[in-house]
């Protein structure tokens, strides 16, 4: 079932009650099941007319049952520039990302006149480079929400990667609004939430 997710990227309880001949209830209470052990999480995408269809993707813990060469050797190449260059060449380096990251985002969003807009347009970018993004609003307050960390072996190895991400968003949201990251992938094991309330006067 998790290699079925896998070679989907992500999947609903009717895609999977098709493809191993179960109940759509069948399918959403193993999908439950795995999502309680933390091995896939549960995200909505609007599709037209209706409600929200709910989608499941696999998470870190899930991705670990499959060998990732590339993560590893992402590993490796961070702890050698590191030992060969310094820790200054490694901040360098992700520096420049960080710069590259927040041009591109910047040029998206830079008609969008409202936070939603703003946010929406966010989630979609991050979505499409694998972090499964969304967002919600809940007692006037926003939550940007990423399902998932396609760079985690690289975050975890290094975190200055996680603290340029945070400084990118704070800048692309503007500094009326206070951004705070308020779950960690790294350290909770589900997912990444950023809280963006308006900034104290």
């Amino acid at each position: 079932m998790l290699t079925f997710i896998k070679m989907r990227h992500e999947v609903t309880a009717a895609m999977l009650a098709g493809a191993f001949d179960m109940t759509k209830e069948g399918a959403r209470q193993h999908l439950l099941k795995l999502e309680n052990g933390g091995l896939v999480a549960s995200f909505t995408k609007s599709e037209g007319v209706g409600r929200p269809t709910t989608y499941y993707a696999l998470t870190e813990k899930g991705l670990a049952r499959f060998p990732d060469a590339h993560a590893q050797v992402t590993v490796e190449l961070l702890r050698s520039v590191k030992s060969l260059l310094g820790e200054n060449a490694l901040d360098l380096l992700i520096s420049d990302r960080e710069q590259q990251t927040y041009k591109r985002y910047e040029s998206s969003l830079q008609e969008a006149a409202s936070l939603e807009e703003r946010l929406d347009r966010l989630a979609r970018l991050r979505s499409e480079e694998g972090y499964m993004a969304e967002w919600k609003k809940e007692d006037g307050e926003y939550f940007l929400i990423e399902n998932h960390c396609p760079i985690c072996a690289a975050a975890t190895e290094c975190q200055g990667f996680c603290r340029a991400e945070l400084k990118n968003f704070r800048q692309l949201i503007g500094e009326e609004y206070t951004v705070e990251r308020v779950q960690h992938i790294i350290t909770d094991g589900q997912r990444c939430v950023y809280r963006i309330v308006p900034a104290a006067d």
